[in-house]
């Protein structure tokens, strides 16, 4: 509580105290009596800053606890994930994505939004002291894609993080994967959409559109029958073609797949790469064409590193063996 509150306070309570001493007056009055009203002494004025001060430190005290709570929650997920992703470990990975879903889902309902995009264009963010955890997350999303790209996208939305887990338990017999002239062309609808949703917002201010255009509203299960119809047949779909709303319709994705390009560090390939098309046809988000690694659309999701590191598997382990026992250097 600020300075000028705390004095709100205390001309609240002093006006209180004069009121009951002219009430006091108007009765002494009333019955002929001359009194003059008791002023307050320096012992009594003490008294009620202390009082003012106690409680003053107990709501700020109970506000920065819990905030605290929320930063320290959040970023042992972001490390978790970090973690993850460094040591290119599967197993992690879904534990990964089962923490996102689980506490930035249903629990924080905290995504990555479109209306932040909105926020920043308007200059209007929350307040450093109400939205702590919400400054740790932005940061993170934005200094991760500089860094490996859509990292956020693969391992922290909370929506990405259940299709990925939907894509697991749904059998493969099910997908269908577009070809991959379709494919290029729908990747370049979310970029639409991000354009219209802005360019929308700025003419008209109005920020719910996001709620047509996302889906992250459903971790609060506060949508109107439209939306939640809208969800279903997004859902069945993705069980039809994985990931489709990471990879065609995310606004958000979008950004992020933009300031990718300013990507450090990026994937290895090898001189293989450029005829073996075995990470390509691995790659579930179809980030992959011949030997370039599409940055906009790759979300780290480690399957091809994880392929390139594989002696067993990758043609560039396999010849370079090869060439080593025919040399006798093995």
């Amino acid at each position: 509580m600020n300075q000028t509150a705390r004095r709100r306070i205390a001309v609240i309570v002093l006006s209180g105290i004069l009121l009951l001493d002219g009430v006091t007056l108007m009765s002494a009055a009333a019955q002929s009596v001359q009194s003059d009203p008791k002023p307050l002494s320096l012992d009594d004025l003490s008294a009620l800053d202390a009082l003012i001060e106690e409680e003053t430190d107990e709501a700020v005290g109970s506000i920065d606890e819990g905030a605290l709570l929320d930063v320290a929650l959040l970023a042992l997920v972001l490390c978790f994930a970090i973690v993850s992703f460094l040591k290119k470990s599967d197993k992690l990975k879904v534990v990964s994505l089962v923490l996102s879903v689980g506490y930035l889902g249903f629990v924080k309902a905290s995504l990555v939004s479109v209306v932040d995009v909105f926020g920043a264009l308007r200059w209007s963010l929350p307040g450093f002291q109400d939205g702590q955890a919400y400054y740790l997350l932005i940061l993170f999303t934005l200094i991760s894609t500089v860094f490996w790209g859509r990292l956020y996208c693969g391992r922290i939305c909370a929506f990405g993080a259940m299709t990925q887990l939907l894509d697991r338990v749904v059998p493969s017999r099910f997908r269908v994967e577009p070809p991959t002239w379709l494919d290029e062309r729908l990747a370049k609808l979310k970029y639409v959409l991000l354009g219209g949703a802005v360019t929308y917002f700025m003419a008209t201010g109005d920020t719910l559109v996001y709620r047509y255009i996302e889906p992250f509203w459903m971790f609060t299960l506060n949508g109107n029958a439209v939306m939640w119809t809208l969800l279903t047949i997004l859902l069945l779909a993705t069980i039809f073609v994985r990931n489709l709303y990471c990879r065609y319709l995310c606004s958000v994705g979008a950004g992020l797949g933009l300031l990718s390009k300013l990507t450090i560090f990026r994937i290895k390939r090898w001189s293989e790469c450029s005829t073996c098309k075995l990470c390509e046809k691995t790659c579930e988000w179809g980030a992959i064409r011949g030997p370039e690694i599409i940055m906009t659309e790759c979300v780290r999701c480690d399957d091809c590193e994880r392929l390139y590191a594989d002696e067993a598997r990758c043609p560039h382990w396999l010849i370079k063996k090869r060439v080593e026992s025919r040399t006798g250097q093995v």
